[in-house]
């Protein structure tokens, strides 16, 4: 199993340096590239009196076309839930991933998406033998009103497993500003 993982991430890193040089090669120079690239990403904190939840999600998107690019991203997240309680188990959560996003605009104030996402989940509990580690895959197509650099919309994990998905359900709202 750790081997068809390893093999994932080396497709990710190979298709990330051929898709990179090829962009590179196709512009006259280095500046023409950089100023076709747009920074984004998410960034959110989460606190109550029981539960920490942490998320960095920065994203870089090449602009092929005005209306349409691609990109990758990296995410990490934290988690933690320290309760005494006898009905919840203490956790805490670390999850690490790599994204690759295509972006379309059809229509000025349309957005459509396909995201795909990678990750590994470390998750412990208090009952040591709870304790899991695994990787899971999502499929995001989305669709959102655009207006200028800024996107709000709604996407889909059409690869959504209740027992692994780090997400509560497969329908994802989004908020997406790139500079």
């Amino acid at each position: 199993m750790k081997n068809r993982h390893s093999n994932i991430i080396a497709f990710f890193i190979i298709f990330t340096l051929v898709i990179c040089k090829s962009f590179s090669q196709s512009t006259t120079t280095e500046s023409d590239f950089w100023n076709k690239v747009r920074f984004g990403g998410n960034i959110g904190a989460g606190f109550n009196n029981n539960f920490t939840s942490i998320i960095i999600a920065p994203q870089a998107i090449y602009q092929l076309k005005p209306n349409f690019g691609i990109g990758l991203g990296l995410n990490y997240s934290y988690s933690e839930r320290d309760v005494n309680n006898a009905s919840f188990q203490d956790f805490s959560s670390n999850i690490y991933g790599a994204s690759i996003i295509g972006i379309a605009n059809p229509i000025d104030y349309l957005q459509v998406s396909a995201d795909f996402e990678y990750f590994y989940v470390n998750q412990n509990f208090e009952n040591s033998s709870l304790d899991r580690e695994y990787w899971v895959p999502a499929l995001f197509l989305g669709a959102g009103y655009r207006q200028g650099n800024f996107v709000i919309g709604f996407r889909y994990d059409i690869l959504y497993n209740d027992d692994k998905s780090i997400y509560n359900n497969g329908l994802q709202p989004f908020v997406r500003l790139l500079f």
